[in-house]
């Protein structure tokens, strides 16, 4: 397939590296970085320890790299996440750079619930980033890489890196099909009796009380059950604005996770990029943060549209 011819600098680019050695990382993200600074453009490192080591030497330690600690990129929660490369993009602008280039390595952690969340924000930065002046080669090891993995990676990149340069990926997908697509995982802690089971939520103090005293007696980490308790004042207050009755909830817990389950009977909400951003952009006095804050809050966050009404379930460890 040939390459494609280079797109406006004021657009984000998500290409995808996939390479099965270390020197075949540092061939193709070496020549990347350079040609950025050569043409003004900032170039960051948002990789693990060994490849960055690895590409700060063969870029003779040039001080004009910039390097990002993985952890404060990707073992954040995606919304967060999101907010930090928009920051970064940001800075570097602001100090004359005419486009970011970023070698990444997302860190989607080691068990599949882990990955999910990963697996999401590949496909949402298409969408969420994209008015930004960005080119990320995101470098997929398919030597450690589950082969899940590898397919979400060929699935949620619109680019691919050959030898050639960078070519259109026939296995691209849109990313909101993409998001559709992805199973919802099963929560063994839901096929047991839940601590709190409130079949029809009206009066949110009393709601707020009932959660505060389960979340007291967990023996948990506090600050990670605050955040839990807060999410679930919003979700189930978005519930019963935004949904239609009888607005139910459920709340489980087991000796390392808490989950939440909120739903109505409403028609229910087919968005797939809602919450990873406010929903009205900038203007945060207009609202629509609810599903925003949650997946900043809670490790783990699935709406589900069943056909009969909208539920969100939060999940966050207990230490």
């Amino acid at each position: 397939m040939p390459a494609t011819t280079e797109r406006t600098s004021s657009t984000h680019v998500h290409e995808l590296l996939l390479h099965d050695s270390p020197d075949e990382l540092v061939a193709a993200a070496v020549p990347f970085l350079r040609a950025g600074l050569d043409a003004g453009e900032s170039a960051v490192i948002a990789t693990g320890d060994a490849s960055c080591a690895l590409l700060r030497e063969a870029l003779d330690d040039d001080e004009r790299v910039v390097v990002i600690p993985r952890s404060e990129v990707y073992r954040i929660r995606t919304p967060t996440a999101l907010t930090t490369v928009r920051r970064l993009v940001e800075q570097q602008v602001a100090a004359g750079s005419t486009r970011v280039r970023v070698v990444g390595e997302t860190d989607f952690g080691t068990t599949p619930r882990d990955w999910l969340e990963w697996q999401r924000y590949e496909a949402v930065v298409n969408e969420a980033l994209a008015p930004l002046p960005l080119w990320g080669l995101c470098a997929y090891d398919t030597g450690r890489l589950a082969d899940e993995l590898i397919t979400t990676g060929l699935r949620t990149h619109p680019f691919v890196h050959t030898p050639a340069g960078r070519s259109a990926n026939p296995r691209f997908v849109d990313p909101a099909d993409f998001l559709r697509s992805l199973p919802v995982p099963v929560e063994p802690l839901e096929d047991t009796a839940p601590l709190l089971r409130v079949d029809d939520v009206r009066e949110f103090s009393g709601l707020r009380r009932a959660v505060a005293g389960v979340l007291a007696g967990l023996g948990g980490d506090h600050d990670l059950l605050e955040d839990l308790h807060l999410a679930i004042d919003e979700m189930s207050s978005n519930a019963v604005r935004h949904g239609g009755p009888p607005v139910t909830l459920r709340l489980w817990a087991g000796p390392d996770r808490v989950v939440c389950r909120i739903s109505d009977g409403g028609t229910g909400m087919d968005e797939p990029f809602a919450g990873y951003g406010p929903a009205h952009g900038e203007d945060l006095s207009r609202g629509g943060m609810g599903l925003w804050l949650a997946r900043q809050l809670c490790d783990h966050v699935d709406v589900i549209d069943d056909g009969g009404g909208l539920t969100v379930r939060l999940t966050t460890s207990l230490h």
